[in-house]
């Protein structure tokens, strides 16, 4: 079952995304799929570019309907529109709105909240909705360790 974790209370979720997709590289992790809406990816994609001047952080960004070029397909972190996209990899980073589609095919999902009242709300309704499908939640309050 997949294991589900929700960081609230992040006071930039570009930036604390890219943290976690550098912890997640240096660690050796075989692969990371980020889902969000589009604006959001190219907003990551520039993110992951520039955050760290002394470190590159290896991603592609697949929009829908695009085939992944072979040469690209070893790339650790996918950017991606829809969770099924980067179904292959073990964890998925969810930054919508909504419950990531597809979810169940990865081994851990990690939804990042941030201290937005209305993000707040949206994650709250993405917390009912994988409680209520039977998943154990697990909460870690990244405001509080700042």
């Amino acid at each position: 079952m997949t294991e589900i974790q929700f960081h609230f209370n992040v006071p930039d979720r570009l930036l604390y995304a890219c943290r976690l997709l550098r912890k997640a590289l240096r660690s050796g992790m075989s692969g990371v799929a980020v889902s969000a809406p589009t604006s959001t990816l190219t907003r990551l994609d520039r993110s992951l570019w520039t955050f760290d001047a002394e470190e590159f952080i290896p991603h592609v960004l697949l929009r829908r309907g695009d085939a992944m070029a072979p040469r690209l397909a070893r790339t650790p972190i996918w950017l991606v529109e829809s969770a099924d996209q980067g179904a292959h990899h073990p964890v998925l980073v969810h930054l919508g709105e909504e419950p990531a589609t597809g979810f169940e095919s990865f081994n851990r999902l990690i939804e990042i909240v941030s201290t937005d009242p209305e993000q707040r709300e949206n994650a709250r309704r993405r917390w009912k909705h994988y409680a209520g499908r039977g998943y154990e939640l697990k909460r870690f309050d990244i405001g509080a360790a700042q």
